[in-house]
């Protein structure tokens, strides 16, 4: 389900984007009530060319894009966001490997070895990387905090 927290104050809000596994994941459920600002997910029930474009719109003008990859991930896509978004904008990048079983799901060793990787090339690139939701959940509250200051000064 797409959802925009808090309308009304998103212009004082920062912005956090939802990106990662979709798949019936249900890390995003977990993390939302983690999150003190207002985020973007880009899960709807019927993916459409208007939806692409809101999920396209979100991503650009986020504060802070978070990429959760759990097992239940089909494709390589989220990575792929991931390191391009800490190449071109590292200190607003997140990525989150979630190695626990998902939906019945696990990663292989040579799954789990590579997107750790992959998660120390985007740490190398300037973003932040984690390995829990909770550590990236502090981790963008103080961002957010701090970008909230900035705002009022």
């Amino acid at each position: 389900m797409e959802q925009l927290a808090s309308d009304t104050a998103k212009a004082h809000q920062p912005l956090v984007f939802l990106g990662g596994t979709c798949n019936g994941s249900t890390w995003r459920s977990r993390i939302i009530p983690l999150l003190t600002c207002d985020y973007f997910d880009p899960v709807v029930s019927e993916w459409n060319e208007a939806a692409r474009a809101r999920e396209l719109d979100a991503r650009a003008h986020a504060d802070i894009v978070l990429y959760a990859l759990t097992p239940l991930m089909e494709g390589c896509y989220s990575v792929a966001e991931a390191v391009d978004d800490s190449n071109k904008r590292p200190a607003s990048t997140v990525m989150v490997l979630l190695a626990a079983p998902d939906g019945g799901k696990e990663f292989t060793p040579h799954q789990l070895r590579a997107l750790r990787q992959t998660g120390e090339l985007a740490k190398r690139n300037g973003a932040a990387y984690f390995e829990s939701l909770e550590e990236a959940a502090d981790f963008i509250a103080q961002r957010t905090t701090a970008c909230q200051k900035e705002q009022k000064s």
